[in-house]
């Protein structure tokens, strides 16, 4: 291996590790790891922002909602995957 590979992948070790090692055990009661969407829902609730309708359904726990999550980006994957596949095999195939 080059050592520009390996820098490369001490980097990524240091990226990874560094966050993982500063906030060990904290929770996200202490603040720690909050999402973006639940800064932003606070955010806009202070406002005193009402919702103008409801969802029509809402997933019975949060499993099943990180599972349709998953499945729509899985979906969206193969997708984009399927027609970069079929745009490099035709522009192949036409050389």
């Amino acid at each position: 291996m080059e050592t520009k590979h390996i820098i490369c992948l001490l980097a990524v070790c240091l990226i990874v590790a560094i966050p993982l090692i500063m906030y060990a055990g904290k929770t996200e009661e202490q603040g720690y790891f909050e999402g973006s969407d639940d800064v932003g829902t606070e955010a806009i609730e202070s406002t005193g922002y009402h919702p103008w309708f409801s969802p029509i359904w809402e997933p019975p726990s949060g499993e099943i909602e990180s599972l349709l999550f998953a499945l729509q980006a899985a979906i969206g994957a193969i997708i984009i995957g399927y027609y970069v596949g079929y745009f490099k095999a035709k522009r192949e195939l036409a050389q």
